[in-house]
């Protein structure tokens, strides 16, 4: 079987740049991800009761959060909660599950929420605030969503105990600006949504991932990338995606230069998928 990893020897780069899971030692620092980051920092250092982070699917979202956890102070006590769902008393086995909290198999959704309060108090007493981050967080359902809502009603000394972080796609945003919602609206203070990359940003997305890897940063020509953004809408994940059929082709057909017509033949062979694009008011 072909070894697709020789490619990026062929290239003179120490790895794939342009591989599908995050990785936040390739972070690209653009100003919407510089905005967000600053939007999830200053939730947590201002202490608000919920902070909302949306944004398409592949738009970088799970990589900030990573970038986040990292970074947050060692007097948190973070529980990271991915693709949480279920009904009444299953996401307060999520939450616990994630802050390392055990629970009796069969115990009822008041045992739940007490053991939780219990657990946010003894943190609270010991100097340390609770922050729940929840990645996926459009799986959640409406009842989840006001569930969580109800946690931040928990409270000492005025204090709250626990502090939301709800990561998700546009349509958790949706979900929250309903009217069942309103509540839990009013209680997210400080939100930002991350937009696909525009022409200018991709092409210096793609030059970012190739000196990360070792590369020169000028493998893919100007064509190429407006080629890419084009068929990407500037979303990451599709920009690599693309970006990783079109070395693959380049070395197969023995150059180290992707131009637009390298990019055609990926395109015209219909192996690369984009799936669900964002409008395309929203790449530009």
């Amino acid at each position: 079987m072909k070894d697709y990893a020789l490619y990026a020897r062929f290239f003179g780069l120490t790895e794939r740049p342009f591989t599908l899971t995050p990785d936040p030692g390739y972070l690209f620092w653009s100003s919407q991800h510089r905005d967000g980051f600053s939007v999830l920092e200053y939730g947590i250092m201002a202490q608000v009761p919920i902070t909302l982070l949306t944004g398409e699917v592949g738009s970088g979202k799970t990589t900030l959060v990573q970038e986040l956890l990292k970074k947050l102070d060692e007097h948190l006590t973070v529980g990271l909660i991915s693709n949480a769902q279920g009904g009444r008393g299953e996401l307060l086995q999520w939450i616990l599950n994630a802050l390392g909290v055990a629970i009796e198999p069969a115990a009822s959704y008041v045992q739940l929420f007490q053991t939780l309060q219990d657990f946010l108090v003894a943190e609270y007493a010991a100097g340390r605030r609770v922050v729940l981050v929840f990645d996926e967080a459009q799986n959640l359902s409406m009842e989840g969503l006001e569930e969580l809502r109800m946690l931040t009603n928990i409270n000492a000394n005025k204090d709250d105990l626990v502090q939301l972080v709800l990561v998700g796609q546009p349509e958790l945003r949706e979900m929250i600006e309903s009217p069942r919602l309103r509540q839990l609206a009013q209680r997210v203070a400080a939100s930002y949504h991350l937009r696909a990359m525009d022409e200018a940003t991709v092409q210096a997305y793609i030059r970012h991932r190739l000196e990360c890897a070792g590369g020169q940063g000028s493998e893919f020509t100007p064509d190429a990338c407006r080629e890419i953004f084009e068929k990407s809408r500037g979303v990451p994940r599709l920009v690599n995606q693309l970006c990783e059929f079109a070395m693959l082709y380049a070395w197969s057909a023995d150059t180290r230069t992707i131009d637009a017509q390298i990019v055609a033949n990926v395109l015209d062979d219909g192996v690369f998928f984009a799936g669900y694009l964002p409008e395309e008011s929203e790449a530009r």
